[in-house]
């Protein structure tokens, strides 16, 4: 197994662990009560499971306590850090950030220090494949997650009125899901006219929309979604 696998394996586990395998409730009740928060101990264990389970390599458990051990340092951090409102803004990225830095320093140092093998025999998943398994997943959940944080950082909500039409619960979120990794695979298979397709259809559909504001939100929306699966994509590109 080589560095890039092992690598991209980890930064699976964390998306895994910190987007899929953890609530908004649980990150609510971590960043007020911190560590006497029964989520913290269980967000935890799942790190270090995913952690372990992913690198398919007995061995890792060391690297897996450490990135857990770590982990814990920064989320108590954070939860410290939440109530004080001039890094609050910042917080979600920082931490995110830091997380990456302690995947990629462990792995660096695991690599250098053991013989990453692993217990499948005949590895069957090339670097490429692993890339773009997670840069899928990316442009999910966790890519949601992204474009709801900026939109706090920037201070940008949609007002909510009596003249407000009902919307389907999630259906942001799904769109926002479907046109991630349909522009993602359009641009895997070569087809970028198909993605202008997609935004201009995305943008006719909305043309109607009578709320200023709320057409704004959208667009900025929109714009941010598109965004981060282009670039996800150009990065796939040129790996």
């Amino acid at each position: 197994m080589t560095f890039t696998q092992l690598l991209t394996l980890q930064i699976l586990a964390h998306l895994l662990a910190d987007y899929f395998f953890q609530t908004d409730k649980w990150v609510e009740s971590k960043n007020s009560t911190g560590i006497k928060s029964r989520y913290f101990l269980m967000h935890l264990g799942i790190v270090f499971i995913t952690s372990w389970l992913l690198s398919f390599q007995w061995l890792f458990v060391i690297g897996a306590g450490i990135i857990t051990l770590l982990h814990t340092l920064l989320d108590f951090l954070k939860s410290k850090l939440h109530n004080v409102a001039p890094v609050r803004r910042y917080l979600f990225f920082t931490d995110q950030s830091m997380h990456l830095v302690v995947i990629v320093g462990v792995v660096w140092w695991y690599n250098n220090t053991f013989a990453p093998n692993s217990w499948i025999v005949n590895w069957p998943f090339s670097e490429r494949t692993l890339v773009v398994a997670t840069a899928f997943l990316f442009c999910t959940k966790p890519a949601n997650i992204i474009i709801r944080e900026i939109f706090k950082f920037y201070a940008i909500s949609i007002p909510r009125t009596s003249d407000t039409p009902q919307e389907l619960p999630n259906a942001g979120q799904l769109i926002g899901n479907i046109e991630r990794l349909l522009t993602l695979t359009f641009m895997l298979i070569g087809q970028f006219e198909a993605v202008g397709l997609l935004i201009a259809a995305k943008s006719i559909l909305r043309f109607g929309e009578k709320d200023n504001l709320k057409s704004e939100y959208v667009v900025i929306g929109t714009l941010l979604s598109f965004g981060i699966a282009i670039f996800t994509g150009v990065i796939l590109m040129f790996y």
